[in-house]
């Protein structure tokens, strides 16, 4: 008798593409996906506590915040491949295993270095997860339609994430210490894992030829030497700083190596050829623009809303609520807005919605005004959403099923890429605005006004050290500061939406339903199969 469940199971696993069950994959992939949105989002309200606790240098900080999309970022590729390879549903269950284990080891964290090194473990157990949900869906769902609807509640699903994120962690951080915003990660992993096994179709893409291991390490190398460098910058390390000079140069270089190899080999690790199609590689670049001019812009946020307004971590994370419903209700709605528009219209419409939000929200200063922060927030939730919704489903619906790891890993790595360059931007751009006004504070001595122009939580520091007329000025021109640099931050991030919705008018001007695009042949070798509508996954037990 206990034979008959586990071939049913099997029968199931099997049938899981085109059958039924893809819905029932589609709520585990969400799941997935939800674990790793949580944890993107939850430590933004912690900064201050962590801040508080662990002393870490300004550098640290930025690390601390940044090493998990930074290390993401340059593993993508790596597993993404690597699941078309050896299979999908194995190397996302081997990254909930990493994921639980890195949050216990960063909830326990004593010191900046053990935090870091537990976040850029997350970063690993993050890239083992995104690409891997990305590329089943992509497989379960062969029909366009289908597909983005899918697409549509599992990005829903990401704006939950980033909203529950702040909520929970403020609500942890009213009741209990800074590290159990990563405690929260532990029991979803130990549901997630039992239930993945067994819900989850196992699935492979083209295995034809061996695993470009080297190309894998040079691409991960390169990722992670570029974004470092630019990392480095944003904390305000000189350009002449050999920290700076030397991961630049040493990651541009590997990159331009990695293409020249993957145009070489008879079977890439990743088939550069998708880039020739012009929708695949705007969407590409839309992500990543959309992300570059974002993504710093919501710890900023956070670091405004407790640090200059007062507000504690739980009301920090109910003011952010309304931009990552505004999310949900923006990824719900967005098949059947692609259908009716089309993703160029679409696309652009989300980056102009998302320069005006950005816009409104420079009216910000240091009175508390809700009023502006809700129309703010809920106007970047719907254009950021409805940007990212149209770009990552162009993406998708333009790649072969059976390279869907390798598309996936392209557009969680633009993603995360753009993410670890707009802090490291940003916060360039923050620290240039924020640090030269307090130079120059009355009864302030330049040691105490180069620490202080570190942050803005070390400068209510060295003002609550020295007390007195001199404490009260120097708190008084850190918080204009910040507002000023938070300003020039904003600007900076409009003129980066409006270069995105230039770029989105490549995309094309309706949604093709039932077919695909030709092949892009190429010289140098054969042409790249176009994806099939009624392709059916290749899927084992």
């Amino acid at each position: 008798m206990s034979g008959t469940p586990t071939a049913a199971l099997r029968q199931r696993r099997r049938t899981a593409g085109p059958g039924a069950n893809r819905w029932v994959v589609l709520v585990v992939l969400c799941a997935s996906l939800l674990l790793v949105a949580l944890d993107a989002t939850v430590l933004h309200v912690a900064v201050p506590a962590v801040t508080e606790d662990l002393r870490p240098g300004a550098t640290e900080l930025l690390w601390i915040v940044d090493v998990y999309p930074l290390v993401c970022a340059s593993l993508l590729i790596l597993f993404g491949t690597l699941g078309d390879r050896v299979g999908r549903r194995r190397v996302l269950l081997l990254g909930y295993g990493l994921f639980g284990v890195a949050s216990a080891v960063a909830a326990s964290a004593h010191t900046a270095e053990v935090l870091i090194l537990a976040r850029a473990l997350l970063g690993v157990g993050g890239a083992m997860i995104m690409p891997a949900t990305l590329s089943i869906l992509r497989q379960v769902f062969p029909d366009r339609r289908e597909r983005a609807l899918a697409i549509g509640v599992w990005s829903a699903v990401a704006a939950v994430g980033a909203a529950v994120g702040p909520l929970l962690g403020g609500f942890l951080l009213e009741h209990f210490w800074w590290g159990s915003v990563f405690l929260i990660n532990i029991p979803l992993m130990l549901i997630s894992l039992p239930v993945g096994r067994i819900l989850l179709p196992e699935s492979r893409g083209a295995a034809d030829g061996p695993w470009d291991v080297i190309g894998a390490l040079m691409a991960a190398a390169g990722l992670f030497g570029v974004v470092f460098g630019v990392k480095q910058l944003g904390g305000g390390h000189a350009p002449a700083s050999p920290l700076t000079l030397l991961p630049l140069p040493v990651g541009a270089v590997l990159l331009v190596l990695f293409v020249r190899r993957q145009r070489r080999l008879p079977h890439p690790l990743v088939d550069l050829r998708l880039f020739r199609r012009p929708a695949f590689s705007t969407a590409v670049g839309c992500i990543v623009l959309a992300m570059l001019a974002l993504v710093g812009l919501e710890l900023i946020a956070a670091q405004y809303l407790q640090l200059v307004l007062g507000l504690s971590p739980l009301a920090t994370g109910l003011r952010l609520l309304p931009l990552t419903v505004a999310a949900m209700a923006a990824g719900l709605l967005g098949a059947r807005v692609l259908r009716r528009f089309g993703p160029r219209r679409m696309v652009c419409t989300g980056f102009c919605v998302t320069a005006v939000a950005v816009l409104t929200l420079t009216a910000m200063g240091r009175a508390d005004n809700p009023a502006l922060l809700l129309s703010g927030f809920v106007l970047l939730g719907l254009g950021l959403e409805t940007t990212l919704f149209g770009a990552y489903e162009s993406m998708l619906s333009e790649a072969p099923a059976d390279r869907a790891g390798g598309a996936a890993a392209i557009g969680e790595t633009s993603y995360q890429l753009g993410a670890g360059l707009g802090i490291a931007l940003l916060g360039s751009v923050m620290n240039a605005a924020y640090t030269p006004r307090l130079r120059a504070v009355p009864g302030v001595s330049a040691a105490d006004a180069t620490a202080a122009g570190h942050s803005l939580g070390e400068a209510y520091d060295v003002a609550h050290r020295l007390g007195g007329a001199a404490g009260a000025a120097l708190r008084r021109a850190a918080r204009d500061s910040f507002v000023h640099g938070l300003h020039v931050t904003l600007l900076v991030s409009a003129g980066l939406l409006l270069l995105g919705a230039v770029m989105a008018l490549r995309l094309p001007r309706v949604m093709q339903c039932g077919t695909e695009p030709e092949p892009v042949p190429d010289e140098a070798g054969p042409e790249l199969p176009a994806p099939r509508a009624a392709q059916q996954p290749r899927v084992s037990a």
